[in-house]
């Protein structure tokens, strides 16, 4: 049987549900967030280019920013960040020409975006 609530302690009773649901809500949304960055930088390491492994080694993630309600994660090279737009979008060669695209870093991102709609979807169901 269901707890029955007076008049009186409707709103209290109501606002207490409606925070619950926020506090869950926010709580899966930051879940996702974390495990869909983890899963850019694993992909990431997977698909880079490896001339010494360097940089596949180099991708990480960082919390950029967080408080009670959302969270934000920064996938980044560490090691060889000056590489990523040269590899990402070629470049041009030091005696003419140019050196083609690898890229890798645009899949995985949308990758990790679907992934973590995905799982904000299905941690915003009651």
């Amino acid at each position: 049987m269901a707890n029955r609530v007076g008049i009186d302690g409707l709103a209290t009773a109501v606002s207490e549900a409606v925070k619950e649901y926020a506090t869950a809500t926010a709580d899966g949304i930051k879940k996702a967030a974390s495990q869909s960055a983890d899963g850019c930088v694993k992909e990431l390491r997977s698909t880079s280019p490896k001339l010494t492994g360097d940089y596949r080694r180099g991708w990480k993630k960082t919390k950029a920013f967080e408080n009670a309600a959302s969270v934000r994660y920064t996938v980044h090279n560490a090691t060889d960040y000056q590489l990523t737009h040269l590899l990402e979008k070629g470049h041009a060669k030091r005696g003419g020409g140019r050196v083609q695209a690898q890229p890798h870093i645009e899949p995985a991102e949308q990758t990790a975006i679907k992934e973590f709609e995905q799982k904000a979807k299905e941690a915003c169901q009651p």
